[in-house]
């Protein structure tokens, strides 16, 4: 039961609130890399980009930032997915504002994406020219 103290709602803290508080989360991550295709790209790179460090056998600080940028840019897809769910919710015809919020929260993630990539090449390529 939700309380008031000094006109803010205070929530019940308690074992099966944090409990749900993970199931709503999986609940979150499996709507998006379902129905996100966005999502779903981001995770086959992450596949294959782990795949490839297992491969080729990269340094602790390599594998320290390869998973940081992952963790980043799959927490950035998630907040554009809410971005755009909750703008489709309030605006139900086209609204310009709700196309620049819905465009520049896609843009966040296309930037870490392309610093993604030039990261990966950073990483990877050395590796794979000494292959040769």
């Amino acid at each position: 039961m939700k309380s008031k103290s000094q006109g803010k709602v205070i929530k019940p803290r308690g074992i099966k609130r944090f409990i749900n508080s993970f199931k709503y989360s999986i609940e979150g991550l499996i709507y998006a890399y379902r129905n996100e295709q966005s999502l779903f790209i981001h995770v086959c790179m992450t596949i294959l980009a782990i795949a490839l460090g297992l491969l080729l056998g990269l340094e602790r600080y390599e594998w320290l930032f390869l998973f940081i940028i992952i963790g980043i840019i799959l927490a950035a897809e998630l907040m554009n997915t809410a971005i755009e769910a909750t703008i489709d919710l309030v605006c139900k015809t086209f609204n310009i504002n709700a196309k620049i919020a819905k465009d520049t929260a896609a843009a966040s993630v296309f930037i870490l994406s392309i610093v993604a990539i030039i990261g990966g090449i950073y990483i990877f390529l050395p590796k794979i020219i000494a292959l040769f």
